[in-house]
Protein backbone atom coordinates (compact mmCIF):
# COMPACT_ATOMS: atom_id res chain seq x y z
CA UNK A 1 0.00 0.00 0.00
CA UNK A 2 1.03 3.50 -0.60
CA UNK A 3 3.54 2.46 -3.19
CA UNK A 4 2.88 5.65 -5.23
CA UNK A 5 2.96 8.10 -2.85
CA UNK A 6 5.93 6.72 -1.31
CA UNK A 7 8.17 6.96 -4.74
CA UNK A 8 6.95 10.49 -4.88
CA UNK A 9 7.76 11.48 -1.85
CA UNK A 10 11.43 10.17 -1.88
CA UNK A 11 11.76 12.40 -5.10
CA UNK A 12 10.59 15.25 -3.60
CA UNK A 13 13.30 14.58 -1.31
CA UNK A 14 15.97 14.15 -3.30
CA UNK A 15 14.97 17.40 -4.67
CA UNK A 16 15.82 19.46 -1.92
CA UNK A 17 19.21 18.26 -1.81
CA UNK A 18 22.12 20.56 -1.73
CA UNK A 19 19.41 23.02 -0.83
CA UNK A 20 21.29 25.42 1.95
CA UNK A 21 17.72 26.24 3.24
CA UNK A 22 13.70 26.31 2.63
CA UNK A 23 13.12 29.38 0.47
CA UNK A 24 9.54 30.00 -1.09
CA UNK A 25 10.62 28.88 -4.76
CA UNK A 26 11.94 25.32 -3.44
CA UNK A 27 8.96 25.12 -1.13
CA UNK A 28 6.41 25.83 -4.43
CA UNK A 29 8.20 23.60 -6.64
CA UNK A 30 8.54 20.52 -3.79
CA UNK A 31 4.62 21.10 -3.25
CA UNK A 32 3.69 20.75 -6.65
CA UNK A 33 5.37 17.71 -6.71
CA UNK A 34 3.42 16.68 -3.24
CA UNK A 35 0.47 17.76 -4.73
CA UNK A 36 0.78 15.63 -8.06
CA UNK A 37 1.42 12.77 -6.08
CA UNK A 38 -1.86 12.94 -3.95
CA UNK A 39 -3.61 13.56 -6.93
CA UNK A 40 -1.99 10.23 -8.20
CA UNK A 41 -2.67 8.49 -4.92
CA UNK A 42 -6.30 9.01 -5.90
CA UNK A 43 -7.02 11.77 -2.32
CA UNK A 44 -9.97 13.71 -3.18
CA UNK A 45 -9.24 17.05 -4.55
CA UNK A 46 -10.60 19.41 -1.47
CA UNK A 47 -8.21 17.42 0.52
CA UNK A 48 -4.88 17.78 -1.87
CA UNK A 49 -5.82 21.60 -1.55
CA UNK A 50 -6.44 22.02 2.25
CA UNK A 51 -3.60 19.25 2.79
CA UNK A 52 -0.77 21.22 0.49
CA UNK A 53 -1.99 24.55 1.85
CA UNK A 54 -1.11 23.49 5.46
CA UNK A 55 2.14 22.42 4.88
CA UNK A 56 3.18 25.39 2.51
CA UNK A 57 2.26 27.74 5.95
CA UNK A 58 4.01 25.64 7.81
CA UNK A 59 6.96 25.75 5.87
CA UNK A 60 7.50 29.21 4.85
CA UNK A 61 8.22 29.81 8.66
CA UNK A 62 10.06 26.49 9.41
CA UNK A 63 13.48 26.92 10.88
CA UNK A 64 16.36 24.40 9.71
CA UNK A 65 18.18 23.60 12.68
CA UNK A 66 22.22 22.38 12.34
CA UNK A 67 21.61 19.07 12.33
CA UNK A 68 18.62 18.97 10.14
CA UNK A 69 18.27 19.66 5.95
CA UNK A 70 15.23 21.23 4.02
CA UNK A 71 14.26 18.11 2.94
CA UNK A 72 14.22 16.72 6.82
CA UNK A 73 12.73 19.41 7.74
CA UNK A 74 9.72 19.69 4.56
CA UNK A 75 9.41 15.51 5.28
CA UNK A 76 8.49 16.31 9.41
CA UNK A 77 5.90 18.87 8.17
CA UNK A 78 4.50 16.26 5.02
CA UNK A 79 4.37 13.72 8.23
CA UNK A 80 3.17 15.49 11.07
CA UNK A 81 0.42 16.79 8.31
CA UNK A 82 -0.61 13.31 7.06
CA UNK A 83 -1.03 12.04 10.80
CA UNK A 84 -3.43 14.93 11.55
CA UNK A 85 -5.43 14.65 8.29
CA UNK A 86 -5.66 10.29 8.98
CA UNK A 87 -6.67 11.10 13.09
CA UNK A 88 -3.61 11.41 15.28
CA UNK A 89 -3.84 8.20 16.89
CA UNK A 90 -6.10 4.92 17.05
CA UNK A 91 -9.27 5.33 17.69
CA UNK A 92 -10.24 1.66 19.40
CA UNK A 93 -13.76 0.09 19.33
CA UNK A 94 -15.89 1.16 22.05
CA UNK A 95 -17.32 -2.06 23.99
CA UNK A 96 -17.66 -0.55 27.43
CA UNK A 97 -21.63 -1.73 27.71
CA UNK A 98 -23.56 -4.06 29.31
CA UNK A 99 -23.11 -7.52 27.57
CA UNK A 100 -23.11 -7.89 24.61
CA UNK A 101 -21.75 -4.70 23.14
CA UNK A 102 -23.57 -5.24 19.65
CA UNK A 103 -21.18 -3.81 16.17
CA UNK A 104 -23.02 -3.50 13.41
CA UNK A 105 -21.44 -3.64 9.96
CA UNK A 106 -22.73 -2.02 6.93
CA UNK A 107 -21.17 -1.64 3.39
CA UNK A 108 -21.85 -2.20 -0.54
CA UNK A 109 -21.80 -5.34 -1.97
CA UNK A 110 -17.91 -6.90 -2.17
CA UNK A 111 -16.16 -4.85 0.05
CA UNK A 112 -15.79 -7.61 2.25
CA UNK A 113 -18.50 -6.77 5.30
CA UNK A 114 -18.72 -11.00 6.11
CA UNK A 115 -14.95 -11.74 5.42
CA UNK A 116 -14.02 -8.54 8.23
CA UNK A 117 -17.11 -9.87 10.43
CA UNK A 118 -14.61 -12.68 10.86
CA UNK A 119 -11.25 -11.27 11.00
CA UNK A 120 -13.16 -8.64 13.62
CA UNK A 121 -14.40 -11.91 15.94
CA UNK A 122 -10.42 -13.47 15.81
CA UNK A 123 -8.54 -10.24 16.57
CA UNK A 124 -11.41 -9.73 19.73
CA UNK A 125 -10.74 -13.11 21.30
CA UNK A 126 -6.86 -12.95 20.48
CA UNK A 127 -6.19 -9.28 21.81
CA UNK A 128 -8.89 -9.02 23.99
CA UNK A 129 -10.30 -11.94 24.76
CA UNK A 130 -13.68 -11.27 24.24
CA UNK A 131 -16.43 -14.04 23.86
CA UNK A 132 -17.77 -13.17 20.09
CA UNK A 133 -20.60 -14.57 18.50
CA UNK A 134 -21.25 -13.36 14.88
CA UNK A 135 -25.01 -13.41 13.00
CA UNK A 136 -25.85 -13.25 9.47
CA UNK A 137 -28.63 -10.63 8.67
CA UNK A 138 -27.81 -10.90 4.87
CA UNK A 139 -30.60 -13.00 3.35
CA UNK A 140 -30.65 -11.98 0.05
CA UNK A 141 -27.13 -12.89 -1.24
CA UNK A 142 -26.72 -16.51 -2.11
CA UNK A 143 -24.37 -18.88 0.24
CA UNK A 144 -23.87 -15.57 2.44
CA UNK A 145 -24.86 -17.24 5.54
CA UNK A 146 -23.37 -20.24 5.10
CA UNK A 147 -20.07 -18.51 4.43
CA UNK A 148 -20.22 -16.58 7.56
CA UNK A 149 -20.61 -19.89 8.85
CA UNK A 150 -17.59 -21.49 7.58
CA UNK A 151 -15.68 -18.70 8.88
CA UNK A 152 -17.11 -18.70 12.38
CA UNK A 153 -15.87 -22.10 12.33
CA UNK A 154 -12.23 -20.85 11.57
CA UNK A 155 -12.09 -18.65 14.17
CA UNK A 156 -13.64 -20.26 16.91
CA UNK A 157 -16.51 -17.72 17.32
CA UNK A 158 -20.27 -18.72 18.28
CA UNK A 159 -22.38 -18.49 15.28
CA UNK A 160 -26.26 -17.82 15.13
CA UNK A 161 -28.34 -20.10 12.66
CA UNK A 162 -30.30 -18.40 10.22
CA UNK A 163 -32.21 -18.87 7.16
CA UNK A 164 -32.83 -17.07 4.23
CA UNK A 165 -36.40 -17.06 5.10
CA UNK A 166 -35.66 -15.24 7.98
CA UNK A 167 -36.72 -11.49 8.11
CA UNK A 168 -33.24 -9.42 9.18
CA UNK A 169 -35.06 -7.89 12.12
CA UNK A 170 -35.91 -10.80 13.43
CA UNK A 171 -32.98 -12.42 12.84
CA UNK A 172 -31.13 -9.51 14.92
CA UNK A 173 -33.95 -9.69 17.79
CA UNK A 174 -32.86 -13.53 18.35
CA UNK A 175 -29.30 -13.46 17.99
CA UNK A 176 -29.06 -10.45 20.37
CA UNK A 177 -31.22 -12.66 22.88
CA UNK A 178 -29.22 -15.63 22.16
CA UNK A 179 -26.18 -13.75 22.97
CA UNK A 180 -27.20 -12.35 26.14
CA UNK A 181 -28.54 -15.50 27.93
CA UNK A 182 -25.18 -17.25 26.72
CA UNK A 183 -23.27 -14.40 28.22
CA UNK A 184 -20.99 -13.53 25.16
CA UNK A 185 -18.99 -10.42 25.28
CA UNK A 186 -19.38 -9.50 21.54
CA UNK A 187 -21.81 -9.40 19.06
CA UNK A 188 -21.37 -8.81 15.12
CA UNK A 189 -23.95 -8.32 12.81
CA UNK A 190 -23.14 -9.06 9.43
CA UNK A 191 -26.20 -7.19 7.46
CA UNK A 192 -26.69 -7.27 3.53
CA UNK A 193 -25.08 -5.19 1.04
CA UNK A 194 -26.12 -3.70 -2.54
CA UNK A 195 -24.12 -3.44 -5.83
CA UNK A 196 -24.76 0.18 -5.12
CA UNK A 197 -26.49 2.90 -2.78
CA UNK A 198 -30.27 2.55 -2.65
CA UNK A 199 -33.05 3.58 -0.75
CA UNK A 200 -34.29 0.10 0.52
CA UNK A 201 -31.03 -0.79 1.53
CA UNK A 202 -30.64 2.01 3.91
CA UNK A 203 -34.11 1.61 4.92
CA UNK A 204 -33.00 -2.16 6.06
CA UNK A 205 -30.38 -1.00 8.01
CA UNK A 206 -31.42 2.10 9.76
CA UNK A 207 -34.92 0.00 10.98
CA UNK A 208 -31.87 -2.67 12.14
CA UNK A 209 -30.47 0.43 13.74
CA UNK A 210 -33.12 1.87 15.74
CA UNK A 211 -33.82 -1.87 17.08
CA UNK A 212 -29.80 -2.98 18.10
CA UNK A 213 -28.74 0.46 19.16
CA UNK A 214 -25.36 -1.02 18.22
CA UNK A 215 -22.45 0.45 20.29
CA UNK A 216 -20.23 0.32 17.15
CA UNK A 217 -21.52 1.02 13.46
CA UNK A 218 -18.59 0.27 11.21
CA UNK A 219 -18.43 0.93 7.46
CA UNK A 220 -16.35 -1.39 5.46
CA UNK A 221 -15.72 -0.18 2.49
CA UNK A 222 -12.92 -1.21 -0.43
CA UNK A 223 -9.68 0.85 -0.10
CA UNK A 224 -8.72 0.14 -4.10
CA UNK A 225 -12.30 2.37 -4.57
CA UNK A 226 -10.03 5.74 -4.08
CA UNK A 227 -11.75 8.63 -3.29
CA UNK A 228 -15.01 6.77 -4.12
CA UNK A 229 -14.46 4.99 -0.77
CA UNK A 230 -14.68 8.27 0.76
CA UNK A 231 -17.49 9.33 -0.62
CA UNK A 232 -19.91 6.09 -0.13
CA UNK A 233 -18.65 6.30 3.13
CA UNK A 234 -20.19 10.32 3.12
CA UNK A 235 -23.38 8.88 1.53
CA UNK A 236 -23.90 5.81 4.55
CA UNK A 237 -22.75 8.86 7.36
CA UNK A 238 -25.41 10.59 6.12
CA UNK A 239 -28.17 8.29 7.01
CA UNK A 240 -26.99 6.09 9.79
CA UNK A 241 -24.97 7.31 12.22
CA UNK A 242 -21.47 5.42 11.65
CA UNK A 243 -18.66 5.12 14.50
CA UNK A 244 -15.32 4.12 12.10
CA UNK A 245 -14.36 2.52 9.03
CA UNK A 246 -12.82 -0.97 8.04
CA UNK A 247 -10.70 -0.08 5.12
CA UNK A 248 -10.11 -3.67 3.22
CA UNK A 249 -8.25 -4.70 0.70
CA UNK A 250 -5.19 -2.44 1.75
CA UNK A 251 -2.25 -4.91 0.36
CA UNK A 252 -3.99 -4.43 -3.11
CA UNK A 253 -3.87 -0.96 -3.08
CA UNK A 254 -0.48 0.70 -4.13
CA UNK A 255 -2.15 4.90 -3.99
CA UNK A 256 -3.90 5.03 -0.94
CA UNK A 257 -6.31 7.70 -1.92
CA UNK A 258 -9.02 6.72 0.42
CA UNK A 259 -6.93 6.34 3.46
CA UNK A 260 -6.10 9.60 2.94
CA UNK A 261 -9.59 11.31 2.04
CA UNK A 262 -12.18 9.37 4.18
CA UNK A 263 -11.40 11.12 7.42
CA UNK A 264 -11.49 14.50 5.95
CA UNK A 265 -14.88 14.22 4.15
CA UNK A 266 -16.99 11.76 6.40
CA UNK A 267 -15.54 12.69 9.73
CA UNK A 268 -14.87 9.34 11.05
CA UNK A 269 -12.02 7.25 12.30
CA UNK A 270 -10.40 4.38 10.07
CA UNK A 271 -10.15 1.44 13.13
CA UNK A 272 -8.59 -1.17 10.76
CA UNK A 273 -7.05 -1.76 7.65
CA UNK A 274 -7.65 -5.15 5.83
CA UNK A 275 -4.46 -6.49 4.59
CA UNK A 276 -4.90 -9.79 3.17
CA UNK A 277 -7.45 -12.59 2.42
CA UNK A 278 -6.79 -14.80 6.00
CA UNK A 279 -8.67 -14.39 9.20
CA UNK A 280 -5.75 -12.75 10.64
CA UNK A 281 -4.97 -10.31 8.26
CA UNK A 282 -6.46 -7.30 10.14
CA UNK A 283 -4.99 -4.81 12.03
CA UNK A 284 -5.65 -1.52 13.88
CA UNK A 285 -5.48 1.80 12.13
CA UNK A 286 -2.62 4.17 13.39
CA UNK A 287 -2.03 7.17 11.73
CA UNK A 288 1.28 7.62 12.44
CA UNK A 289 2.87 4.40 11.29
CA UNK A 290 0.39 4.78 8.14
CA UNK A 291 2.30 8.22 7.31
CA UNK A 292 5.73 6.80 8.48
CA UNK A 293 5.45 3.84 6.19
CA UNK A 294 4.27 6.92 3.09
CA UNK A 295 7.56 8.22 4.07
CA UNK A 296 9.46 5.30 3.52
CA UNK A 297 10.48 4.94 7.50
CA UNK A 298 9.01 1.72 7.65
CA UNK A 299 6.50 0.73 10.98
CA UNK A 300 9.02 -0.99 13.12
CA UNK A 301 6.17 -0.96 16.08
CA UNK A 302 3.79 -3.09 14.00
CA UNK A 303 6.21 -5.33 13.03
CA UNK A 304 7.19 -5.88 16.76
CA UNK A 305 3.53 -6.12 17.78
CA UNK A 306 3.27 -8.81 14.95
CA UNK A 307 5.81 -10.79 15.80
CA UNK A 308 5.00 -10.78 19.75
CA UNK A 309 1.47 -11.98 18.81
CA UNK A 310 1.52 -14.18 15.98
CA UNK A 311 5.50 -15.92 16.70
CA UNK A 312 5.73 -19.10 18.25
CA UNK A 313 7.43 -17.77 21.24
CA UNK A 314 8.14 -21.53 23.07
CA UNK A 315 9.34 -22.68 19.50
CA UNK A 316 11.76 -19.92 19.03
CA UNK A 317 13.10 -20.44 22.23
CA UNK A 318 13.52 -24.25 22.01
CA UNK A 319 15.62 -23.24 19.18
CA UNK A 320 17.69 -20.81 20.48
CA UNK A 321 18.45 -22.96 23.39
CA UNK A 322 19.26 -25.98 21.11
CA UNK A 323 21.71 -23.74 18.98
CA UNK A 324 23.51 -22.23 21.80
CA UNK A 325 24.19 -25.97 22.74
CA UNK A 326 25.57 -26.80 19.64
CA UNK A 327 22.65 -28.87 18.42
CA UNK A 328 22.39 -29.18 14.80
CA UNK A 329 19.49 -26.96 12.66
CA UNK A 330 17.80 -29.42 10.67
CA UNK A 331 15.22 -29.05 7.73
CA UNK A 332 12.79 -29.64 10.44
CA UNK A 333 13.49 -26.41 12.10
CA UNK A 334 13.61 -24.69 8.51
CA UNK A 335 10.12 -25.18 8.33
CA UNK A 336 9.27 -23.53 11.79
CA UNK A 337 10.88 -20.47 10.37
CA UNK A 338 9.20 -20.69 7.49
CA UNK A 339 5.93 -21.07 9.15
CA UNK A 340 6.99 -18.20 11.32
CA UNK A 341 7.41 -16.11 8.40
CA UNK A 342 4.13 -17.17 6.85
CA UNK A 343 2.37 -16.34 9.73
CA UNK A 344 3.87 -12.79 9.86
CA UNK A 345 2.67 -11.79 6.08
CA UNK A 346 5.46 -13.34 4.30
CA UNK A 347 9.00 -11.54 2.98
CA UNK A 348 6.81 -8.93 1.14
CA UNK A 349 4.69 -7.41 4.18
CA UNK A 350 7.84 -7.27 6.58
CA UNK A 351 9.59 -5.87 3.59
CA UNK A 352 6.84 -2.49 4.17
CA UNK A 353 7.29 -2.17 7.37
CA UNK A 354 11.27 -2.41 7.25
CA UNK A 355 12.77 1.49 6.97
CA UNK A 356 14.04 2.28 3.46
CA UNK A 357 12.74 -0.88 1.78
CA UNK A 358 10.74 1.64 -0.30
CA UNK A 359 14.09 2.85 -1.87
CA UNK A 360 14.97 -0.73 -3.15
CA UNK A 361 14.17 -0.63 -6.76
CA UNK A 362 10.77 -2.31 -8.05
CA UNK A 363 12.56 -5.17 -9.98
CA UNK A 364 14.44 -6.83 -6.37
CA UNK A 365 10.36 -5.94 -4.74
CA UNK A 366 9.31 -7.52 -7.51
CA UNK A 367 11.55 -10.86 -6.97
CA UNK A 368 11.16 -10.60 -3.60
CA UNK A 369 6.96 -10.53 -3.92
CA UNK A 370 7.19 -13.06 -6.96
CA UNK A 371 9.39 -15.61 -4.87
CA UNK A 372 7.45 -15.22 -1.56
CA UNK A 373 5.49 -18.37 -1.70
CA UNK A 374 6.16 -19.75 1.26
CA UNK A 375 3.49 -22.24 1.70
CA UNK A 376 5.23 -23.87 -1.45
CA UNK A 377 8.81 -24.41 0.74
CA UNK A 378 6.76 -25.60 3.06
CA UNK A 379 5.09 -28.12 1.36
CA UNK A 380 8.16 -29.73 -0.08
CA UNK A 381 9.63 -30.24 3.61
CA UNK A 382 6.60 -32.36 4.85
CA UNK A 383 6.76 -34.24 1.83
CA UNK A 384 9.93 -35.29 2.93
CA UNK A 385 10.51 -38.22 5.35
CA UNK A 386 11.62 -37.50 9.25
CA UNK A 387 15.05 -39.22 8.21
CA UNK A 388 15.66 -36.75 5.36
CA UNK A 389 14.98 -33.96 7.25
CA UNK A 390 17.26 -34.52 10.08
CA UNK A 391 19.83 -35.61 7.17
CA UNK A 392 19.66 -33.22 4.39
CA UNK A 393 22.93 -34.87 2.51
CA UNK A 394 21.13 -38.13 1.75
CA UNK A 395 18.62 -35.87 -0.37
CA UNK A 396 19.74 -37.29 -3.96
CA UNK A 397 18.19 -37.34 -7.31
CA UNK A 398 15.88 -39.91 -7.06
CA UNK A 399 14.23 -39.13 -3.03
CA UNK A 400 14.45 -35.35 -4.99
CA UNK A 401 11.91 -36.67 -7.74
CA UNK A 402 9.66 -38.23 -5.29
CA UNK A 403 9.76 -35.05 -3.23
CA UNK A 404 8.79 -32.72 -5.28
CA UNK A 405 6.14 -35.14 -7.19
CA UNK A 406 4.61 -35.63 -3.53
CA UNK A 407 4.50 -31.86 -2.89
CA UNK A 408 3.12 -30.81 -6.59
CA UNK A 409 6.26 -29.18 -7.09
CA UNK A 410 9.11 -29.18 -9.34
CA UNK A 411 13.03 -30.79 -9.02
CA UNK A 412 14.33 -27.21 -9.37
CA UNK A 413 12.16 -25.88 -6.45
CA UNK A 414 13.42 -28.72 -4.24
CA UNK A 415 16.74 -27.79 -5.11
CA UNK A 416 16.30 -24.11 -4.83
CA UNK A 417 15.15 -24.50 -1.24
CA UNK A 418 17.73 -26.88 0.25
CA UNK A 419 20.32 -24.47 -1.24
CA UNK A 420 18.63 -21.72 1.00
CA UNK A 421 18.67 -24.29 3.64
CA UNK A 422 22.19 -24.78 3.34
CA UNK A 423 22.90 -21.25 3.23
CA UNK A 424 20.71 -21.00 6.92
CA UNK A 425 22.43 -24.03 8.62
CA UNK A 426 25.79 -22.36 7.74
CA UNK A 427 24.86 -18.77 9.39
CA UNK A 428 23.17 -21.37 12.64
CA UNK A 429 26.07 -22.74 13.13
CA UNK A 430 27.61 -19.33 14.05
CA UNK A 431 25.41 -18.81 16.68
CA UNK A 432 27.03 -22.06 18.71
CA UNK A 433 28.13 -20.77 22.00
CA UNK A 434 26.53 -17.62 22.33
CA UNK A 435 27.93 -16.52 18.48
CA UNK A 436 24.49 -14.45 17.60
CA UNK A 437 25.94 -10.84 19.01
CA UNK A 438 29.18 -11.72 16.89
CA UNK A 439 27.05 -13.08 13.41
CA UNK A 440 24.94 -9.68 13.95
CA UNK A 441 28.07 -7.50 14.25
CA UNK A 442 29.53 -9.38 11.08
CA UNK A 443 26.26 -8.74 9.22
CA UNK A 444 26.34 -5.10 10.36
CA UNK A 445 22.30 -5.53 9.92
CA UNK A 446 22.37 -6.77 5.95
CA UNK A 447 20.28 -10.07 5.37
CA UNK A 448 22.63 -13.09 3.82
CA UNK A 449 22.03 -13.62 0.13
CA UNK A 450 19.65 -15.40 -1.17
CA UNK A 451 17.29 -15.31 1.84
CA UNK A 452 14.29 -15.29 1.96
CA UNK A 453 13.69 -18.92 0.65
CA UNK A 454 13.04 -19.04 -2.84
CA UNK A 455 16.36 -16.58 -3.78
CA UNK A 456 15.70 -14.97 -6.83
CA UNK A 457 18.13 -12.26 -6.19
CA UNK A 458 17.42 -10.63 -3.47
CA UNK A 459 20.55 -8.97 -2.49
CA UNK A 460 22.00 -7.88 0.75
CA UNK A 461 21.43 -5.28 2.68
CA UNK A 462 17.78 -5.83 3.51
CA UNK A 463 18.31 -5.41 7.08
CA UNK A 464 16.26 -8.18 8.26
CA UNK A 465 17.58 -10.40 10.57
CA UNK A 466 18.50 -14.07 9.98
CA UNK A 467 15.71 -17.04 10.96
CA UNK A 468 13.18 -14.22 10.32
CA UNK A 469 13.46 -12.55 13.37
CA UNK A 470 12.34 -15.39 14.82
CA UNK A 471 15.02 -16.02 17.77
CA UNK A 472 14.83 -14.77 21.02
Amino acid sequence: MFDTLQERFGEVVKSLRGQARLTEDNIKESLREVRKALLEADVALPVVRSFVEQVREQALGAEVTKSLTPGQVLIKLVNDQLVSLMGEANEELELNTQPPAIILMAGLQGSGKTTSSAKLARFLQERHKKRVMLASCDVYRPAAIDQLRTLAGEVNATFFPSASTDQPLDIARQATEAARKQFQDVLIIDTAGRLGIDEAMMEEIRALHAALHPIETLFVVDSMTGQDAANTAKAFDDALPLTGVILTKADGDARGGAALSIRQITGKPIKFLGIGEKTAALEPFHPDRVASRILGMGDVVSLVEDMQQKVDQEKAEKLAKKLHKGGGFDLADFRDQLQQMNKLGGMGELMDKLPGMGQLPDKVRQQVNSNNDLSKFIAIVDSMTPKERAFPNIIKGSRRRRIAMGSGTQVQDVNKLLKQFTQMQKMMKKMKGGGMAKLMRQMQGRIPGGFPPGGGGFPPGGGFPPGGGMLS
